[in-house]
């Protein structure tokens, strides 16, 4: 079993920063891909940014040039850095994890959501 935990989220003013972290742990072989979503009440989980074990990136049009996400391979991490954020960046974010675990079994496995809000 893969656990995922999301820390960083909170209350911030339009225009400011805040950085999001996702820990991944138990018994994890190799991790392909780590992404961050985020889902508004009543609405679908939409990806904000992914990021593959090679390092390749893909944002959401929505927030390129202003988030930034990056990854640790040695301590199975992602962060999410998020600057300029805007009030309607006011959501549950959640973290997703993609790999093969020490038995060799595929594995997705999602982070309980921590969440975001700008005032404006």
């Amino acid at each position: 079993q893969v656990q995922v935990v999301e820390s960083g989220g909170g209350l911030v003013q339009a225009g400011g920063s805040l950085r999001l972290s996702c820990a991944a742990s138990g018994s994890i072989f190799r991790i392909n891909a780590m992404g961050w979503y985020r889902q508004a009440p009543g609405k679908q989980r939409e990806l904000v940014a992914s990021i593959g074990s090679g390092g390749s990136t893909n944002y959401a049009d929505s927030v390129k040039g202003r988030f930034t996400i990056s990854r640790d391979n040695a301590q199975n991490t992602v962060y999410l850095q998020m600057n300029s954020l805007k009030p309607e960046d006011t959501d549950v974010y959640y973290c997703n994890t993609v790999g093969t675990t020490g038995w060799g079994a595929p594995f997705r496995s999602w982070g309980q959501g921590t969440q975001v809000t700008v005032s404006s």
